[in-house]
């Protein structure tokens, strides 16, 4: 089937497009610098009016990008190795600069919200410039919801937003499945979102006019039912912006490089209804075809008449008008593209029908379908579990070893030089690259949205991380990889451990609270990161021995109680398994040369006219 207009029907079926636009008018009038922020029903709307924004149409920073890490402390996307030439994430100089002067109200709103639990939605509204400002916000909310691991829902509903980042900034949101929490409204013709394929600075003064124009159609009762006066250079103005779009649909010569891209569904609304896209590059065809089937004067005007639009739209809906004119292809597909064509208004354009339905067969999934794709990774999952297992038998023969080492110490120590250690270390490499798969499959949108929520992945994903993870951590102290990048956790750790880390928290968030206590220890240790724990236990202790500034050592000290602390809970709680409290284990060993260190420490504390300070060399602190 052919869903763009399907989604777009279902999208208009709902309150969310007319409530929007309600605030957002609202916000015009009544905070027109501002935001308002309205609730009921669990569900709450805030809403940014367009307003002019002069800094971001200055001649210097029309165009200008700059980098996007990070709002306020919230970093806004998951922390990523960048290969080599990668450009960096980066949004429009002016935009955020608008964004940081409502930052923090907005930040303290959203608080307030947030600690109300009756609050399970926020739709995050903009129209025009304000649409720029609500997308920023509603991303520092999905990154800070995912930061505490809240079920609250996020939707971003924009109309007539301009553009705001660059490729880099498009592929992030995909990467952290944000996507589809994204909705820009953009009317057929309206010039503003696509503003920014054009290097319009020779414009400015056209541009700034058309801001103040629209911002006082917006606030100023009356004054929008003014024509826009269209001055040659404001027709100078859409043919260029039109070239440009042109440009940028071409592949080779004529061709031109895109300095900002879409990201989200694009809902495309006209007079005969609308449609969905959110493939990058048909977004781009769509804003040209539909658009050079315009005027100069429809392009400035269309950018006010967001609240016709949805309320046709609505309309349309509850009288179920749409069907195909003409005669009705045999193909369910053709007939949807049929109607697709239609409600884009692109039906009366004889030379659009063709290339518009080119760029509607762009946003057709090539290749498996998701829900196919997860049905094929399970069963390659079942053909993996047999390295599982053999690493599971590994483990439990080092719990048999006399020498009372363990899991991880025998791993780490190559003592167990052996076909059977051999073919451990071969099945950690082939478990870790069907993993990586498996995330790099889900952030290129080849699997279904739920499958970091679906408890057969989640529990999966969980047990190789507890059982694999120990083995990783032994390779990189057994080869004293520490050395040289440092401590595991923070240099050497995998993403695909971090993830999973992530998977299983939002998990246990939506789980009732267990008080049961186990019984008996772990088959594996509840933490993945233990040993290497105890390896940074065993530095502090080192370093407790020789270091001579009190300062340090105490700070030492401090992170030696905070570990034994944990430890001891964790053992108290069984959740480790045996081969922690292994005789000749890390952790055992640890634990002796503390008691040893504490009872010297005592001893000196009690008789210090019989210690020299030095003794073999240590510093007795």
């Amino acid at each position: 089937f052919e869903t763009s207009e399907m989604v777009a029907a279902f999208v208009a079926s709902t309150p969310l497009l007319s409530e929007s636009w309600r605030l957002c008018t609202s916000a015009a009038a009544t905070a027109p610098r501002n935001f308002v922020t309205e609730g009921g029903g669990g569900v709450v709307y805030v809403a940014f009016p367009g307003v002019e924004m002069v800094a971001a149409s200055t001649e210097s920073n029309w165009r200008k990008l700059v980098a996007f890490d990070s709002i306020g402390d919230v970093a806004v996307f998951s922390a990523r190795r960048n290969k080599e030439g990668h450009e960096p994430v980066m949004v429009h100089a002016g935009m955020l600069n608008l964004f940081s002067t409502v930052f923090d109200p907005f930040r303290n709103q959203m608080l307030t919200m947030l600690g109300n639990t009756n609050t399970k939605s926020i739709v995050i509204t903009g129209h025009s410039i304000g649409g720029a400002t609500a997308s920023l916000c509603a991303l520092w909310l999905l990154s800070y919801l995912h930061h505490i691991s809240s079920s609250v829902s996020v939707l971003c509903i924009t109309f007539g937003s301009p553009l705001l980042g660059n490729g880099s900034f498009s592929r992030a949101i995909l990467r952290e499945r944000w996507a589809g929490n994204f909705c820009h409204v953009v009317s057929k013709h309206d010039i503003m979102p696509r503003l920014l394929f054009a290097p319009i600075t020779p414009y400015t003064a056209q541009l700034n006019f058309l801001l103040q124009f629209w911002q006082l159609s917006m606030t100023v009762p009356g004054f929008r039912n003014l024509a826009v006066p269209i001055s040659d250079q404001l027709k100078e103005l859409f043919n260029f912006v039109n070239r440009c779009l042109d440009a940028a649909t071409q592949e080779g010569e004529g061709s031109a490089p895109v300095l900002f891209h879409p990201f989200g569904s694009y809902l495309f609304v006209s007079s005969e209804g609308a449609v969905c896209v959110d493939s990058s590059t048909a977004v781009i065809k769509m804003m040209h075809l539909m658009f050079a089937s315009g005027s100069p004067a429809s392009s400035f005007e269309d950018h006010l008449k967001y609240g016709d639009y949805v309320k046709k739209l609505s309309l349309q809906f509850l009288h179920q008008k749409d069907s195909v004119q003409g005669n009705i292809p045999d193909s369910s597909y053709e007939a949807g593209l049929e109607l697709a064509v239609q409600s884009s208004g692109l039906a009366n354009q004889e030379l659009d029908i063709e290339p518009a339905k080119e760029c509607l067969k762009m946003t057709r999934r090539m290749g498996p379908s998701p829900t196919m794709n997860a049905a094929i990774l399970a069963i390659t999952l079942s053909k993996v579990v047999p390295y599982r297992a053999e690493i599971q038998c590994y483990k439990a023969w080092c719990d048999q070893q006399v020498d009372q080492m363990g899991y991880y110490d025998l791993f780490k120590s190559r003592r167990s030089i052996s076909k059977m250690a051999m073919k451990v270390n071969m099945n950690r490499h082939k478990l870790a690259r069907f993993w990586n798969n498996v995330i790099e499959m889900l952030e290129r949108n080849e699997l279904p949205h739920d499958v970091a929520v679906r408890e057969k992945w989640v529990n999966a994903s969980q047990f190789y991380k507890l059982l694999v993870e120990p083995l990783d951590i032994a390779e990189y102290y057994g080869k004293g990889t520490h050395t040289t990048k440092g401590h595991y956790i923070e240099h050497g750790r995998e993403r695909r451990y971090k993830i999973f880390d992530r998977w299983w928290k939002d998990k246990m968030a939506t789980m009732e609270e267990n008080n049961e206590r186990r019984s008996t220890f772990a088959s594996l240790t509840q933490d993945s990161c233990f040993w290497a724990r105890v390896e940074e236990a065993r530095e502090w202790l080192n370093s407790v021995r020789s270091e001579i500034d009190t300062s340090k050592v105490a700070l030492l000290w401090d992170n030696i109680e905070k570990f034994e602390k944990y430890a001891m809970e964790l053992i108290d709680n069984k959740e480790v398994s045996q081969d922690v409290l292994a005789r000749n284990s890390s952790y055992s060993t640890w634990v002796e040369d503390l008691r040893g260190l504490r009872e010297l420490k005592a001893k000196v504390k009690r008789f210090p006219h019989d210690f020299n300070p030095f003794l073999d060399g240590e510093v007795i602190p």
